[in-house]
């Protein structure tokens, strides 16, 4: 059985990449492509990002997309492309105020600081991919979502989404690619995207990992011989609680990793799980 995946990154090569989830999100969408998934993949629309070079082509019934954010209704529009030399399609999300002046750190301003609204960018993010989707005439199996970029997406599907016409019965996929500083949000991160954070979280610092666990179907822990992601997990109180629900693969620490055996782990577990 095949399933439909929407594999959600802000991250791909070459489009844009600081870490190894750059070629992760190459290699992982056309591995399962090439197993007969219909994968489709979304990532932010950076102001770096050559149209021209690319090839991003407009969809009309992609162009003004509404969805409520921050206690208001906005837009989005997405165009679509392929990752070069593959057939795995991609879908720009557009936002002028939140991606066109990014520079290629992504996540970090030129001097090396963390962006202090990393948070709500990629809130906003999550909740647009989700809402792009009847537009496109499309209904994943599986919203297969990476890092802490995209872990607002499992509170945002089951809180918003799921009692929906169109959207019900879709699986969360959280993947987990590393646990540090990048993962605490501020509350209000979680009230711009309109959902309510479990009763066990509290103060105004928010790990996203425990927040999206008690929501998401299921969570993939990366491990590498330089960072064993799943142990990290473990220590939060808000994973431990979910630890049933976390699968580990791993991937090489070469600066070329070897992705063949992490894809098959990971169509492995997709099989087992959602097939």
């Amino acid at each position: 059985m095949s399933l439909k995946l929407f594999y959600l990154t802000t991250e791909i090569s070459p489009f844009a990449s600081t870490s190894h989830l750059g070629d992760y999100s190459v290699f992982i969408p056309l591995s399962l492509q090439t197993k007969g998934h219909d994968v489709r993949t979304m990532i932010p629309k950076y102001g770096f990002v050559s149209e021209r070079k690319y090839i991003l082509r407009e969809v009309i019934r992609l162009r003004e997309i509404p969805f409520e954010f921050d206690g208001e209704e906005v837009i989005t529009s997405a165009k679509s492309a392929f990752i070069p030399k593959t057939r795995v399609q991609v879908y720009f999300l557009e936002n002028v105020d939140w991606y066109k002046s990014l520079t290629n750190l992504l996540y970090k301003a030129k001097n090396g600081r963390i962006l202090s609204d990393n948070d709500a960018r990629y809130a906003y993010f999550s909740k647009a991919a989700i809402a792009t989707l009847p537009h496109l005439f499309w209904k994943p199996d599986v919203l297969i979502c990476n890092g802490w970029q995209s872990s607002f997406v499992p509170l945002i599907y089951q809180q918003i989404y799921d009692s929906k016409d169109f959207y019900g019965k879709i699986k969360t996929v959280l993947t987990v690619h590393s646990v540090d500083e990048f993962c605490n949000f501020s509350r209000s991160a979680y009230d711009k995207v309109g959902v309510t954070l479990p009763k066990t979280i509290k103060g105004d610092t928010v790990n996203c990992y425990e927040a999206a666990a008690p929501f998401a179907d299921l969570i993939v822990a990366v491990d590498s011989p330089s960072n064993d992601v799943t142990s990290k997990l473990l220590e939060l109180p808000g994973i431990q609680i979910h630890k049933k629900k976390i699968v580990s693969i791993s991937i090489d620490d070469d600066e070329s990793p070897n992705f063949k055996a992490t894809a098959d782990a990971l169509n492995e577990e997709l099989m087992k799980h959602f097939a």
